[in-house]
């Protein structure tokens, strides 16, 4: 595969990566540099908080919702102006936003865990029609939140599990009963990171510590991987004008200093095109 680099920006902990349907371009963060980044005309876009950013979705061409670890934030990417939509763990100053989808109902998904990566202290939630609803506690590392193209079914992680759950969903997008194993990576070296989920109903994993992101079939079985020159991958997305891109961040944090050297690709933000169709990401409905 012909793999680039779509931005050469050496994130800290490259996270969230969606591509915007509207303005078709990609927006992803660099959670410990607390900054949301793109690319327009050619160079790179940042809109710097004072806290820790690390997933978002579209409420219209010019606003984005961002996790940030206080909060869901409105940014306003032209303006520069923000706005608090609601706390997220406000009085926990111990834990931050990780990963975070919107819905096909037009709800926000958002994880939270330990800034220290402590066991257990993390959450899952959604954001909808003004209510912030906790629907998942005891989470380590939350991620892979993606969603079924038919709206049914949602995904998500606690990475440190090896394990990717499947929740059905309501008509308004709520979960209803038990989330149940989908794929089980226990025992092998693969730790489920970002996902998303493409119009046939494929999920892409990306492998946090493996430099690959995994495509399985919607019955779970492995179909492929693309490998990256980046060891701890994070988050994929699909996205340009046939949705058939596959956008990749990554992360240079922990890793030692020989290896960052020896390695130009960690922290990089990755682009190859793929035989596939992403789905649209769903708008956030305020």
């Amino acid at each position: 595969m012909n793999i680039g680099v779509h931005d050469s920006t050496r994130c800290l902990l490259g996270e969230g990566a969606f591509w915007h349907p509207e303005r078709e371009q990609l927006f992803w963060c660099d959670i410990l540099s607390k900054r949301v980044l793109s690319r327009e005309d050619g160079r790179l876009r940042d809109w710097t908080f004072d806290r820790f950013v690390s997933s978002m979705g579209w409420i219209d061409r010019d606003r984005l919702l961002v996790a940030t670890e206080r909060d869901l934030t409105i940014l306003n990417i032209e303006t520069d102006a923000r706005e608090k939509l609601c706390e997220l763990e406000a009085h926990n100053d111990e834990t931050r936003s990780n990963d975070g989808r919107a819905d096909p109902q037009g709800g926000f998904w958002v994880n939270t865990m330990s800034t220290a990566k402590e066991t257990g202290r993390g959450a899952l939630y959604r954001w909808y029609r003004g209510e912030l609803r906790r629907l998942k506690g005891g989470m380590s590392i939350g991620n892979a939140i993606c969603f079924t193209p038919d709206g049914t079914h949602a995904y998500f992680t606690d990475t440190p599990t090896q394990l990717i759950m499947r929740w059905r969903l309501g008509t308004d997008g709520w979960p209803e009963g038990k989330a149940e194993t989908w794929l089980d990576l226990s025992g092998t070296d693969h730790f489920p990171d970002g996902a998303i989920c493409d119009a046939d109903g494929n999920i892409w994993s990306a492998g946090w510590g493996a430099g690959r992101v995994a495509c399985y079939g919607p019955d779970a079985g492995f179909r492929f991987a693309v490998e990256f020159a980046a060891t701890q991958t994070t988050c994929p997305a699909l996205g340009g004008p046939g949705r058939d891109t596959l956008f990749v961040t990554s992360a240079a944090v922990g890793l030692p200093e020989p290896e960052i050297a020896a390695v130009d690709g960690h922290g990089r933000t990755f682009v190859v095109p793929v035989d596939a169709r992403g789905q649209s990401e769903h708008r956030i409905v305020l």
